[in-house]
């Protein structure tokens, strides 16, 4: 099979498509021929060497799949032939750049039936980020008013419309160009960042979703009892202290993968109140170019690889 690979620690440059086994599953495992591959800032945290959690190379990065079952095993839930997609072995190997992969079954759901390989790839890693820190830990409600970073952003533009499917009043960050697009997603309020300072403007908000790295400068408009949902700063036991001390809640999320929650997804999407945004989309052969757009940080949406 095809996958991609790197020797080394790098820019996008070090990547290369290679020959490689294809993988074989083990128990409680399904196989799965790999249809699409979405990307994420974290490959290219892995990538350069910045967050390395795969150790050293070489290794196949990527970890948002969608595709068909080739393989699979009685018990695991799936049949050869389905549609599934998933965020398998997050932050392990999954190998998520190649034609074939490996996963265990309770790490994958079925496809969304309205959407293709390429819409679903774009899902996992993103979706289950804001739902199990809008859902999970923030346990947010009807009526209650959150704030989402980053709104047109691979998190965030999911996010705000997890937000208004729980019937929040959703407050959205970005800048001017990309307001059309995202109250087109569902968002109450359009704030551009750049120009508008909310820790001056806004207060009383429920549940803030920080995807900067400034928890303290978003704790300031949470009113007492919100919930600090912070991304980049889950293992901040400092700034966890700082919240408590404050009478609001710290909740730091690490995605991990979780086929029941996207399951519950797929029920959102198919039900019209969910769609993920491409950004791009190239086929594998094009991997270096899919990761200067990545490096770049501008994407609307979000970029996906075609097997």
């Amino acid at each position: 099979m095809r996958a991609v690979s790197q020797n080394s620690f790098g820019g996008p440059e070090v990547l290369e498509v290679v020959e490689r086994e294809k993988p074989v599953p083990a128990a409680g495992e399904v196989l799965v021929r790999v249809g699409a591959s979405a990307l994420n800032p974290v490959d290219a945290m892995v990538r350069s060497g910045a967050l390395p959690l795969l150790g050293e190379p070489p290794f196949v990065l990527g970890w948002d799949i969608s595709g068909v079952v080739e393989q699979t095993a009685p018990g695991t839930g799936f049949a050869v032939g389905d549609a599934v997609y998933g965020m398998p072995r997050f932050p392990g190997e999954a190998g998520g750049y190649a034609q074939y992969v490996t996963a265990p079954a309770t790490q994958l759901a079925h496809r969304p039936a309205t959407l293709d390989d390429a819409h679903a790839a774009a899902l996992p890693l993103a979706a289950l980020t804001a739902w199990q820190g809008l859902v999970g830990a923030a346990q947010l409600a009807a009526g209650q008013r959150v704030l989402i970073q980053r709104a047109a952003g691979g998190v965030g533009h999911l996010a705000v419309q997890i937000a208004k499917a729980r019937g929040a009043h959703v407050i959205a960050l970005a800048s001017t160009p990309r307001h059309a697009f995202v109250r087109d997603l569902g968002a109450d309020e359009v704030i551009d960042y750049r120009h508008t300072d909310v820790t001056r403007t806004l207060r009383e908000v429920d549940v803030v979703l920080d995807s900067t790295g400034q928890g303290e400068r978003s704790l300031r408009v949470l009113r007492e009892g919100g919930v600090l949902v912070t991304i980049l700063e889950h293992r901040d036991e400092r700034l966890a202290a700082t919240v408590t001390a404050a009478g609001r809640r710290f909740a730091g999320i690490s995605v991990v993968p979780d086929g029941a929650a996207l399951a519950e997804i797929a029920a959102l999407v198919d039900a019209g109140r969910l769609r993920p945004h491409l950004a791009a989309t190239f086929p594998l052969a094009e991997i270096d170019k899919a990761h200067r757009l990545l490096d770049e940080g501008t994407a609307q949406g979000k970029i996906v690889l075609t097997l």
